[in-house]
């Protein structure tokens, strides 16, 4: 519509006489988004983007739609037309268009109650698995048909719940997944990193941009997998996520973009697809048709005008020769026209990618991964903190006008809380819980214990506090508020563990009736709820800075503890770090320490004693 309506003369000249324009950036106002999105949906039964919504002087919607042609076609009015009916009826009729907006925002309110309070235990997600297990694809991994998203959180449910139960159907949905999206086109074969959701339900062909939030997500997945199951595809996978994070997506100041667009120079995919002429001309003769074998680039194509996206089927036996050819198609790829990079560094997705970089870091032994996230979250909290509040965004190292929404304070401490086990450094400890007082004091429903707003109590008034539950591509805020209180209860001191922990399971036990009825749009829920469920459980390691026996105690720890466990090593008796407090070395050796909920077993010094007590369920 940009191109075909906005940048049309005499459709903006009928914009501007009769209509105040708004465009709004829904990744900085996703409250804004978020209302009229709901509006829509009422309207019209479906929603999506670009979204038209006209609206009274007061933000009361009248008339919303997603796609309007610049020409009419059948079934479908023209943009020109609706904006002269429009017109022509705020004229003539303008008190009928004022009752009808006001009538609209009446019913969106009344459909706006909070869910009822469901517990959320371990029957409920072990039925959770057996729902998935009916809408798994058996044939082509995921959930569902076509379109096909990545289900980033339903992993790492599914890996949690095997963990916890020993489940083969759990493994088998979360390996089946990842296994079909690393080798599918949805992920880049070449330089790492996964597309925004595949057109088909075979993971062939991707809408082909790239967002932070799926790749932050995924990386946790994937390192995840990697641990539990000693994956070889799902290490590499989980290293090349993280180099497209470090290489593509982070900024000069530190922090990680948005997104890289879905096309170059107009259109779709053009970077990222091949035909067999191209690879041999890479290539040569010899490696081009083994090339376009191992690939599945065909004279067909998968794609559009016989080029075909990059598919690894199969590991190749020769896995030098497929590490050469990556490398020479990169470099080639690297010569085209690339995709434009949205630079604004948002909080929450952020935070995601500082607790992906920082757990895979410390999993994976990629210390430098640690100093990014540190680097990452130095600029977020010296950036978009201030006096306390957050801001959504900023870009060169500048904070937006826009105020943080729920998830951002939620993912952003969890991945500072990340950050602390990682680093064992109190200053992300201390400004994660000053986020959880906040979104406590500024986003809880006074009214309905465990019921979160997704705006500040004095944000910006919109025609409806919006308050949306389910887990959609990225944590809902309530969850990854629910997910951080629930780790912060396990480092923080006692002087706010309970609150948070209470707080917490209140959240959780909110949303049982989602995770119950629709698990696939309750993925983090669920994975807060299992490691609720556990404890969660508390792994602290007293070791002196420099001492190589601490090392594998730690390894350990990292290794074999489950998912939502909280793991820290540091130095003994650490006053400003509760899960040292109080733990010291034992007979002079370093130490570990572990308990689950309010229980605690005896410290031990040795790795093969210590593997022993988290191997007992």
């Amino acid at each position: 519509m940009a191109h075909e309506s906005f940048e049309d003369s005499d459709i903006a000249r009928l914009m501007n006489d009769n209509f105040v324009n708004i465009k709004v950036d829904r990744e900085e106002r996703p409250d804004i988004d978020a209302v009229y999105m709901e509006a829509t949906q009422a309207m019209t039964g479906h929603g999506g983007w670009p979204m038209t919504c006209l609206l009274t002087p007061d933000g009361e919607p009248f008339h919303c739609g997603t796609y309007y042609p610049p020409a009419p076609r059948p079934g479908m009015p023209s943009f020109r037309q609706l904006l002269a009916a429009v017109a022509e009826a705020w004229a003539t009729r303008r008190g009928e268009v004022r009752e009808a907006g006001a009538r609209v925002v009446v019913e969106l309110s009344r459909n706006a109650a909070p869910l009822p309070v469901s517990a959320v235990d371990a029957e409920v997600l072990d039925g959770a698995v057996v729902s998935l297990l009916g809408e798994y694809d058996r044939t082509n991994g995921g959930f569902g048909g076509q379109p096909k998203f990545p289900p980033s959180m339903l992993l790492e449910f599914l890996l949690r719940n095997h963990e916890r139960t020993g489940s083969v159907h759990a493994l088998s949905l979360a390996e089946g997944t990842a296994e079909a999206m690393a080798r599918g086109g949805v992920y880049d074969q070449l330089g790492g990193g996964f597309a925004r959701y595949s057109v088909d339900a075979g993971w062939v062909v991707p809408h082909f941009e790239k967002m932070l939030y799926d790749n932050a997500l995924l990386l946790g997945a994937y390192t995840h997998l990697a641990r539990g199951k000693d994956s070889a595809l799902a290490r590499r996978i989980a290293v090349e996520t993280a180099g497209f994070l470090l290489s593509d997506l982070r900024t000069a100041e530190g922090g990680f973009a948005s997104a890289l667009d879905a096309d170059a120079n107009g259109v779709e995919g053009l970077t990222y697809v091949w035909t067999p002429a191209q690879l041999t001309e890479v290539l040569g003769g010899s490696d081009g048709r083994w090339a376009a074998e191992t690939f599945a680039v065909t004279d067909e194509g998968t794609f559009e005008d016989g080029k075909s996206t990059l598919q690894l089927c199969a590991e190749p036996e020769d896995v030098s020769r497929l590490f050469d050819v990556r490398g020479r198609l990169l470099a080639a790829r690297r010569e085209r026209p690339q995709p434009s990079r949205d630079d604004k560094v948002v909080t929450a997705w952020n935070g995601l990618a500082i607790g992906a970089l920082a757990k895979a870091g410390a999993v994976l032994g990629r210390p430098d991964w640690v100093r990014r996230a540190r680097e990452a979250a130095a600029l977020v909290v010296d950036v978009h903190l201030t006096d306390g509040r957050l801001r959504r965004a900023s870009r060169d190292g500048v904070a937006g006008a826009a105020m943080g929404v729920l998830e951002d304070y939620g993912c952003l401490a969890d991945g500072l809380l990340t950050l602390h086990q990682a680093t064992s450094e109190p200053r992300w400890l201390a400004v994660a819980c000053s986020l959880l007082d906040t979104a406590l004091a500024r986003f809880a429903d006074s009214t309905e214990p465990g019921m979160f707003y997704d705006t500040a109590d004095d944000a910006d008034r919109l025609v409806r506090r919006p308050a949306e539950p389910s887990d959609n591509a990225s944590p809902s805020g309530a969850s990854s508020l629910a997910g951080a209180l629930l780790t912060a209860s396990a480092l923080a001191g006692p002087d706010r563990a309970g609150r948070y922990r209470e707080a917490a399971e209140l959240a959780v036990n909110r949303a049982g009736v989602l995770a119950a009825r629709a698990p696939r749009f309750a993925g983090h829920w669920l994975t807060v709820a299992e490691a609720m469920v556990e404890g969660p459980m508390q792994i602290a390691i007293a070791a002196e800075a420099g001492d190589p026996r601490g090392e594998p105690l730690l390894t350990t720890a990292v290794t074999l503890a489950p998912g939502g466990a909280v793991v820290l090593a540091g130095t003994p008796d650490t006053v400003d770090v509760p899960l040292l407090a109080g733990r010291p070395l034992v007979n002079g050796a370093p130490a570990a320490y572990v308990c689950r909920g309010y229980v605690c077993d005896r410290p031990v010094t040795a790795a093969d004693d210590l593997a022993s007590l988290l191997r007992r369920r």
